[in-house]
């Protein structure tokens, strides 16, 4: 009998070790809350610098007038610099490598000089119609969505256009580049706002195969995509307004319930802090997961 004890006590532990959702016994709570953003569509966390960069659209998602702008920020979500660059027209998606920040900017690539706070480069792409969000390879990359017409561009080297198009991508909006794969958030298929909802795909870097990852369950119109440190990821559903946890099997779990607008994350695991960009309320907040 006290063999069988054992035996029932190890396989109850195997169990919950081997259980890496992030909400396990905790609770998201919000930390802070900034005010005051015109449009925020996407946060990304700059660990070398130590700063938030917010990509504020300013107008429609397609208008090219010029008002658009990055602005900087501390960790703790204070505004250091309001129009840290300005002259973008809708920035929505960016990706840090090096001494550059990557933007979408509707149908352009735009590179911005980290160190000098202004654009070094400019990369069109006139079939575009609504570049979205970008994300940088180990090879030096970069990847950008093109949400409406379910296409990748890339950037190789200095040679900026289509890497992939097909129709299976489904509205292809958040990215992230692990290992030898690009990870896509898809918003799905149809009229933006009464878009199916979708879920999350994989694209081979080498072979370019793209497959669902997990069974294809829908989860949601898909907008940010951020790892969660476990080897899932962190998604959001702009028309719902909410937050999910996707585990490395594609299975989901919604942790917040948020408002329409919820757009595109930041993530930092080792502060269990997601920052969230509520585009339709100008408000940038982060919630910390807590036991």
């Amino acid at each position: 009998m006290s063999r069988i004890r054992t035996l029932l006590l190890a396989v109850t532990l195997m169990s919950v070790v081997s259980v890496p959702s992030l909400c396990l016994a905790a609770e998201w709570k919000e930390v802070w809350r900034t005010q005051g953003l015109q449009q925020p569509e996407s946060v990304l966390f700059d660990p070398e610098r130590n700063v938030l960069y917010v990509s504020n659209m300013v107008g429609g998602p397609t208008d090219k007038d010029g008002n658009g702008y990055i602005a900087k920020l501390s960790p703790d979500g204070k505004i250091l610099e309001a129009e840290w660059v300005k002259g973008l027209n809708a920035p929505k998606g960016m990706a840090v490598r090096g001494d550059r920040l990557y933007v979408a900017d509707i149908d352009r690539l735009v590179v911005i000089d980290i160190g000098k706070g202004d654009i070094s480069k400019v990369y069109e792409a006139p079939d575009a119609k609504f570049l979205n969000d970008v994300a940088v390879d180990k090879d030096g990359r970069v990847f950008v969505s093109g949400t409406l017409t379910n296409t990748i561009y890339a950037l190789d080297g200095d040679t900026f256009g289509v890497w992939l198009s097909s129709d299976d991508l489904a509205g292809p909006n958040g990215l992230y580049a692990d290992d030898d794969r690009l990870i896509v958030a898809s918003w799905g298929k149809g009229e933006m706002m009464s878009a199916k909802p979708d879920h999350l795909r994989t694209i081979d870097l080498k072979s370019k195969e793209i497959a669902a990852l997990g069974d294809g369950t829908p989860i949601g119109n898909l907008d940010g995509l951020a790892p969660d440190g476990n080897g899932g990821f962190l998604v959001t559903d702009w028309v719902a307004g909410a937050l999910f946890q996707v585990e490395p099997s594609g299975k989901a779990e919604k942790l917040l319930d948020l408002n329409q607008g919820t757009a595109d994350l930041s993530y930092r695991s080792d502060e269990k802090l997601v920052m969230i960009p509520f585009m339709k309320d100008g408000v940038l907040a982060a919630y910390r997961l807590e036991q």
